[in-house]
């Protein structure tokens, strides 16, 4: 039996829709963040040694990396569904958006956070007015015009289809799914961008995606 272990608010829920796609069962374990620090609780060291989630076991396979989950179970269980056909050009595409999802949109949006977090956080005052310029030069300087680099090159990228190996969905929208809405939530994101907002309508309309928030509950990045 696949077991996914689910942390609320995070990139499991995306695995979560992937195995409601597929229609293949599945269990789900789930864990709590820390309120103060918003860490996954120590508990799920104990099923990987790194204690992030997602997780996938499947019997005695130990699954990490999002993007490698949704290579392997599309793969294993997809019988050739959301993935082009190996050597066709958007098969060349779907991989790339694997990759690019944590590897390249992923890493200023967690700047943006972490920058973010530095801004508000309690603080002697002596340090604060410090603490919140530095903070602010680097999001002007560097985060805010990475994020626009890349949602501008986003939007240009869905001018010729829906989705983003193509005319048909695959596992490269579900990849996709956490840092375009990370981005719709806090990240700059919004009207100005209207494919890619319309892109966000449609898989939140897809009958698995609302399958999977009722099997994994709330998930505050519809609601940031």
């Amino acid at each position: 039996m696949l077991v996914v272990h689910h942390l609320d608010n995070s990139r499991s829920q995306r695995v979560l829709w992937l195995l409601e796609e597929l229609a293949i069962p599945y269990e789900i374990a789930f864990y709590k963040r820390d309120p103060k620090t918003m860490l996954a609780p120590p508990a799920l060291r104990a099923v990987h040694p790194l204690g992030k989630s997602p997780i996938v076991t499947d019997g005695d396979l130990t699954l990490v990396e999002s993007g490698a989950m949704v290579e392997y179970l599309v793969d294993r269980y997809g019988e050739g569904r959301l993935a082009p056909a190996v050597g066709t050009p958007a098969r060349l595409r779907y991989t790339r958006w694997l990759h690019y999802a944590e590897g390249s949109l992923m890493p200023p949006l967690l700047l943006k956070l972490v920058f973010h977090r530095v801004e508000t956080e309690k603080m002697p005052f002596f340090a604060k007015p410090i603490a919140k310029a530095i903070a602010g030069k680097v999001r002007q300087a560097f985060i805010d015009p990475q994020l626009r680099l890349h949602l501008d090159y986003l939007e240009g990228e869905l001018e010729h289809a829906d989705w983003f190996a193509g005319d048909a969905f695959s596992g490269a929208d579900i990849q996709m799914s956490f840092p375009i809405e990370a981005a719709a939530a806090r990240g700059g994101l919004g009207a100005n961008r209207p494919r890619l907002a319309a892109w966000l309508e449609r898989i939140h309309a897809r009958a698995a995606y609302r399958r999977a928030l009722e099997r994994g509950g709330p998930y505050a990045l519809l609601d940031a």
